[in-house]
């Protein structure tokens, strides 16, 4: 089954930016479909984006649509998050999560997790 790794967090300022990564072993993240997830403290966790493997389109929570991007690196078996204009209500543990059946907003529809990485955005 694939594992899936995250890496690139850290603690930033309010307008900063960050590069979150997720990178795969042991499969091919292009036979699934993908999404980021995040956490924060006392909170259920949250949709934040998805890629749809089958022509490519990717989606985004209200929340971070215009400051948040999704893609793939195909050759890196891995898919980024950029993110940008970070703000405090940012601050969480960014998961990424793959599914073989159609990527939506609902974490229990996801197959395979990555531990998180921790992202902290300062005022």
């Amino acid at each position: 089954q694939v594992q899936l790794q995250e890496s690139g967090g850290g603690l930033v300022q309010a307008g900063d930016s960050l590069r979150l990564s997720c990178a795969a072993s042991r499969g091919a993240l292009s036979s699934y479909d993908m999404g980021w997830f995040r956490q924060a403290p006392g909170k259920e966790r949250e949709f934040v984006a998805g890629s749809i493997r089958r022509g490519g389109s990717t989606y985004y929570a209200d929340s971070v649509r215009g400051r948040f991007t999704l893609s793939r690196d195909i050759a890196k078996n891995a898919v980024i998050l950029q993110m940008i204009s970070l703000k405090p209500e940012d601050t969480g543990v960014y998961c990424c999560a793959a599914t073989f059946r159609f990527a939506t907003i609902r974490p229990q529809d996801y197959d395979y997790w990555g531990q998180g990485t921790q992202v902290t955005v300062s005022s």
